[in-house]
């Protein structure tokens, strides 16, 4: 049975080129347009769709009030469409629950990004890519947690879809007085970034940085990757490089947790959290090489569990633990004073 599939755009152009490219997609129909808010709730209510992208800029009912309108009254997965223009209002739409966004494309001539990323992020959220993971192996790992005597001098997180809320929730919940630095990499373009470190530094104890070429790492500081650059850690400082994609994204966590488990060994604590993809189990394999610990988000409390199942999967993964327990142990080892 095809995913269905609503579009909600003001502009009758972009609506057409959403349509057009969706039609390619086998296992994606298009089932009804709505050209503003109010129209799209009519819509909802009559078509039954699956997802729904939804354009942040509208007139009458605009994308934000549309998307808790909709987050009240149904459980559909929406993906945002935003414009670099609109960076934080779409970081508003992640934390009030719009699962993925999409940036516009500037040049309307290329849209090979745009179908890769609409045919990935469609399949993959309404499908979870779903694939079959080694339940055994899921299970025995899913209760443990990090032991009592482990001590760590710096953390490393990757997510990707779904990421932003799980990382505001995570971040939100650490202490103020944290000893080690903490450095996270999320899929997210060029200045959506910016104003992602912007509401995670404004939603937690801790202080939050979208990282700069050559920034010196301090303890109890939270550091984050901005958009088209990987990040690495050399000696104490932040290096960041444009090399290519890796996994199709740009910043790659394998970079950051391959560079971090070089400095930090056995006293680094790598976690992935929900996510499409791969990006993060090469990683933690370095990571589980040098004597650290790895921990991902189960499966139950993921938007997508690709990321976090490719590293079971791999056999590279020391405990799974819901977001809640994920937070709990983060806590414990975060006020843990290195040696």
């Amino acid at each position: 049975m095809a995913i269905k599939l609503l579009i909600v755009d003001d502009s009758a152009f972009m609506r057409k080129i959403i349509r057009d490219i969706v039609k390619e997609f086998h296992g994606i129909e298009v089932v009804g347009i709505a050209r503003n808010g109010m129209d799209a709730l009519k819509k909802i209510e009559l078509l039954k769709p699956d997802i729904i992208t939804l354009d942040i800029e509208m007139p009458i009912l605009n994308g934000l009030d549309t998307l808790k309108i909709i987050k009240e009254k149904y459980d559909i997965p929406v993906i945002m469409l935003s414009s670099r223009t609109g960076t934080d209002i779409t970081i508003e739409a992640l934390q009030i629950g719009a699962l993925d966004f999409i940036e516009k494309p500037k040049d309307l001539t290329d849209l090979e990004n745009l179908s890769i990323e609409l045919e990935n992020k469609l399949k993959s959220i309404v499908k979870k890519e779903a694939k079959k993971y080694d339940i055994k192996y899921d299970r025995e790992l899913t209760k443990q947690g990090i032991e009592p005597s482990r001590e760590f001098d710096a953390v490393v997180i990757a997510a990707s879809t779904g990421g932003p809320k799980a990382l505001v929730y995570l971040i939100s919940q650490l202490p103020k007085d944290i000893q080690v630095p903490i450095f996270i990499v999320q899929h997210m373009p060029k200045g959506f970034t910016t104003s992602f470190a912007h509401r995670l530094d404004s939603e937690s104890q801790v202080r939050v940085v979208e990282a700069e070429e050559g920034m010196e790492i301090e303890a109890g500081n939270v550091y984050l990757a901005p958009g088209d650059y990987h990040m690495v850690i050399d000696k104490n400082q932040i290096s960041l490089n444009q090399l290519e994609k890796l996994h199709g994204v740009r910043p790659a966590a394998d970079y950051l947790f391959e560079s971090a488990s070089k400095i930090y060994k056995d006293r680094l604590l790598g976690i992935i959290l929900t996510g499409m993809g791969r990006d993060g189990s090469q990683g933690m394999a370095t990571i589980k090489k040098n004597g650290g610990y790895n921990i991902v988000q189960s499966e139950r409390s993921c938007v997508v569990y690709g990321m976090p199942g490719s590293a079971v999967e791999l056999g590279v993964v020391d405990a799974i633990l819901d977001l809640e327990d994920i937070s709990l142990s983060l806590n414990k080892v975060v006020r843990s004073r290195p040696n």
